[in-house]
């Protein structure tokens, strides 16, 4: 989920296409590229407004690839994407150089979990005027599974998410094409995850705030019925929709919640697939 800035607007909805073979929940699936496009079309129908385009696996023991299998891998399917998609495309990349090809492609958005800190990320996307998510990252990838943030993990984000910002403003970036992201998973306790998931006020409100859940392992352990309906969503081939409509207390459960803007917005968490705020409306 991304907070509005100002809070004031809904969110929209971001789904998550993986084309990689080593993704800890879809890894394979979508390598091919009519399959991905029509995955990616999917996705938009069931009311996705922006489509994420990964082709790096950040999950735990995850080993890094160079930039040109992460462009070999991506480039036929952006190509196709930008025809057929009337929705804004966010490239998920670490690298300059696949930011670049992707950005004069026609993708709109750079979302970077290594908070724009490789060479020349943050002046591609100047050059480019691209929207940018800058993320927090503990640590270097891909030892950031491997440590978990201290006591005052909140301060230390906070800082660093300030300082990124800074730069990315000094190198021309608009203060309107920035969305900051605390890094959910990446060098956090399951305990610090659901604190900033539960409360992220501590970020401010100068930027709209990405908040990704999708399918990770904390989610799993504070909602372990979750894991279940996961499996058989997956397996059958039965839609969210169709599992919960039966379970009435989940449906409860979701209707209390204060965090979700509606039922499919928590199904699509998820399921594999961030929530992002109406900022992101104005690159339609």
């Amino acid at each position: 989920m991304i907070l509005p800035k100002g809070r004031g607007q809904p969110p929209l909805v971001m789904g998550i296409l993986n084309l990689t073979p080593d993704s800890f929940s879809d890894g394979g699936r979508w390598n091919d590229t009519e399959i991905a496009i029509q995955h990616a079309l999917d996705m938009v129908e069931q009311g996705a407004d922006i489509i994420d385009v990964g082709a790096e696996s950040t999950r735990p023991g995850c080993t890094p690839i160079s930039a040109e299998e992460e462009w070999a891998r991506m480039e036929s399917v952006l190509k196709e994407l930008v025809k057929v998609l009337d929705v804004p495309i966010s490239i998920d990349t670490m690298k300059a150089d696949v930011a670049g090809k992707a950005l004069s492609l026609g993708a709109d958005i750079i979302n970077d979990v290594n908070g724009l800190r490789g060479e020349g990320m943050i002046d591609v996307c100047a050059d480019h005027g691209a929207t940018v998510v800058i993320s927090h990252m503990f640590g270097e990838f891909p030892e950031m599974h491997s440590k978990d943030m201290s006591d005052d993990y909140k301060a230390e984000i906070k800082s660093f998410l300030d300082g990124q910002c800074r730069k990315s403003l000094d190198a021309g970036i608009l203060e309107n094409n920035i969305i900051i992201d605390p890094g959910i998973g990446f060098g956090k306790t399951p305990e610090q995850n659901l604190e900033i998931v539960k409360d992220c006020s501590f970020l401010g409100d100068n930027y709209p705030i990405l908040i990704g859940v999708s399918r990770k392992r904390f989610v799993v352990k504070n909602y372990p019925d979750m894991e279940t309906l996961i499996k058989i969503s997956d397996e059958y081939g039965i839609t969210f929709d169709e599992l919960i409509k039966s379970d009435k207390e989940l449906i409860r459960s979701i209707d209390r919640s204060r965090k979700v803007a509606s039922k499919s917005m928590l199904i699509f968490a998820i399921l594999g697939i961030l929530v992002v705020g109406a900022v992101l409306i104005k690159l339609m």
